[in-house]
């Protein structure tokens, strides 16, 4: 590009690119070794799930269960998803690699569960003689066996 359309001389300006450059665009040019790195950030409004969590890219990640129904504001930055609601931060996951992945924190369900683990149910015999009929009665209800 620099041997051929640079040294052209340009339909609209009626000057060589490569001129123009060199007169007036060059000692704008500066260094940027003082700023920081560019920091993309990627912004989503996202409505918090029945299992208060948010999805993002069919990544899952918990809130506050308090949040349930609530829109929420998602920042996705260099491997980190933050979570607002209100303007206040509050969630911070570290982004999932992959698909269908669920970061979840305990403290966002503390109060509607007591326990990670489910209490067992307790175990009920059938009352099997209550259930079981003999099968002539069943015959003489359907009129006959088969």
């Amino acid at each position: 590009m620099a041997a051929v359309a640079d040294v052209r001389i340009h339909g609209t300006t009626g000057e060589r690119p490569i001129d123009r450059f060199q007169a007036q665009e060059r000692q704008a040019l500066g260094s940027l070794k003082d700023r920081a790195p560019f920091q993309q950030i990627r912004e989503l409004s996202r409505k918090v799930h029945a299992d208060a969590c948010v999805e993002v890219d069919t990544n899952r990640y918990s809130v506050p269960w308090r949040l349930i129904g609530q829109q929420t504001q998602v920042q996705i930055e260099t491997g980190q998803v933050k979570i607002y609601h209100g303007g206040v931060l509050v969630a911070c996951h570290a982004e999932a690699v992959g698909k269908r992945q669920r970061r979840l924190d305990p403290a966002h369900l503390k109060g509607v569960i007591s326990s990670p683990h489910p209490a067992p149910s307790p175990s009920v015999e059938p009352a099997t003689s209550e259930l079981l009929r003999p099968l002539a009665e069943y015959e003489q209800i359907a009129g006959g066996a088969w």
